[in-house]
Formats: structure tokens, C-alpha cells, sequence
């Protein structure tokens, strides 16, 4: 173990997957605010770091096999539909405070936090598993030391949000342009979009976003109007 620590490549790597993970991990930070932005305080601090310590766990495995992984057709197709249909849910109003205070609110959000987080980071494992250099440890490492980082992201963006309703729909938004972009980095759509490649990169994400923001907003204003009651979680 001394030897390792010795060897510089070790520490390059360390600090490399936390650079990465950090720049990356943007749009995560709206993910994990957009979940838990209805909860009771108490549990907005648990679902944190149950999201997070469950992403730690997660994010390892699949940055272990993401070469393979990321090989695969139809997997980021897949996720991008899976992302978008959490975007617009997450726009639908939550229940009341009353309704939240259940815990199947808390394990909704921290449902939510794992998948979303996992299936908008299959197209960024690829930069922390090169930086990695096989040390899986020192990745899991990393991912513990920006994990902080990214809650307390979050927790400013949730902030943001109460204050600004508007946060919310821009960080919606920001789900279907994820989406929109994981879509045509799908093996199956590059084969099929061709030489138009540059233009559908360039609509699809545009598309996903706005498809997020105008689906979740008329199912929201519906809920609204029909006095329907509200979900219970996302």
C-alpha cells in the first residue's frame, strides 16, 4: 500500500476523476435539487446522501465496464427516453407537505436521484475510466472526495429553485437536452442519421429540452385544473 501511494500515476489519476467528475456533474446537481426540492428539510439531507452514497456505488461499477458498456446500441437511446420521461415528471407539482412527509416520498427522490444521475453519466464514464488507468480504487476514491462537491451544488440550485420557480423549468430543460444529446451519441442513430450527423446533434438536443418543458407543463397545468390529486413522488 505505501508503494502505491508512492507512485505518482496514482495521484495523477486521483486527481484527474475528480476534475472530471466535477466538470461533469453539473446537470447532476439539478437532477438531485429537482428531486428533493419538496421534501421536509430533515429529509432533503437524508435523500442527499442516500442518492449520493448509492451514485458512489453505481458510478464505480459501471466506469469499471463503461468501455463495454458505452458499445452496446441502443443503451443510450434507452437512456435518453428514460431521461426524458424523469424530466417531465420532475415539472409535475408534488403532493402536499402533508403527502411528503411519507417515506415513500424520500425513496422516490433518492429513486430518482440514482437513475437519473447513472443514466445521464453513461457518455461521461468514458473520461473518468481513461483517467482512471485501472485503479479502480483510486476512482472510487475520487468519486467520494466531488461527492461533497456536488451536494453542496445541489443544495445551492435547490435554493435557487424555491426562490425562482423558473430554475425549475430551466433545470427540466436541461434533462431533455441531456437526452436529446445521448439519443444521436447512440450507435444505432449515428448509423442512421449519416452525413446529416452534424445537423441532428445539433436539433435533437434543443428538441429533448423543449419536449421536457412543454409535456411537463401541460400535464402540470392539467393536474391543476382537473383538481386531480397530486403524485406521491417522481
Amino acid at each position: 500500500m505505501p508503494g502505491m501511494l508512492a507512485d505518482p500515476s496514482i495521484w495523477i489519476a486521483l486527481i484527474q476523476i475528480c476534475v472530471i467528475n466535477v466538470l461533469l456533474s453539473g446537470d447532476n446537481a439539478v437532477v438531485i435539487a429537482l428531486a428533493c426540492r419538496s421534501l421536509p428539510p430533515r429529509q432533503q439531507r437524508q435523500a442527499f446522501v442516500a442518492g449520493a452514497a448509492g451514485i458512489v456505488v453505481l458510478m464505480t461499477a459501471l466506469t469499471a465496464a463503461a468501455a463495454y458498456l458505452l458499445s452496446l446500441r441502443y443503451l443510450e437511446l434507452v437512456g435518453a427516453l428514460l431521461l426524458l420521461w424523469i424530466g417531465v415528471r420532475l415539472l409535475v407539482p408534488e403532493d402536499d407537505a402533508g403527502d411528503i412527509e411519507d417515506s415513500s416520498g424520500f425513496w422516490a427522490a433518492v429513486r430518482t436521484i440514482i437513475i437519473a444521475d447513472i443514466v445521464m453519466s453513461l457518455d461521461n464514464v468514458l473520461g473518468m475510466a481513461a483517467a482512471a488507468r485501472g485503479h479502480l480504487g483510486m476512482l472510487f476514491v475520487g468519486l467520494i472526495i466531488t461527492i461533497p462537491l456536488i451536494l453542496f451544488g445541489s443544495a445551492l440550485i435547490m435554493r435557487l429553485m424555491e426562490r425562482f420557480p423558473i430554475f425549475i423549468t430551466l433545470g427540466a430543460g436541461l434533462l431533455g437536452w441531456v437526452a436529446g444529446e445521448m439519443a444521436v451519441a447512440d450507435p444505432s442513430v449515428k448509423n442512421i442519421v449519416g452525413t446529416r450527423a452534424h445537423a441532428v446533434e445539433t436539433l435533437a438536443p434543443l428538441l429533448g429540452a423543449l419536449s421536457v418543458v412543454a409535456v411537463g407543463t401541460l400535464l402540470a397545468r392539467r393536474r391543476a385544473a382537473s383538481g386531480m390529486p397530486e403524485r406521491t413522488g417522481p
